[in-house]
């Protein structure tokens, strides 16, 4: 599976952990640890890939980012 950005986040409101993918619009999850945040998240972006695929839409390719680029 591809390896796209995530961001994490604490939702005080929600009392979880929000995990959103900035390259699949929409692609987001949650969680009761960060860890299961991004496990939850890394299904989601399977199934996001699986359903835009099926709808014929264009999957964006995961942004690499490096030690030497930041």
């Amino acid at each position: 599976m591809p390896k796209y950005s995530m961001i994490l986040l604490w939702s005080e409101v929600d009392g979880a952990y929000i995990v959103s993918v900035p390259e699949l619009p929409g692609c987001m999850a949650d969680g009761e640890t960060p860890e299961k945040a991004v496990e939850n998240a890394q299904i989601i972006i399977q199934e996001w890939i699986e359903t835009a695929l099926e709808d014929g839409e264009e999957i964006p390719e995961p942004h690499l980012y490096s030690s030497t680029s930041v």
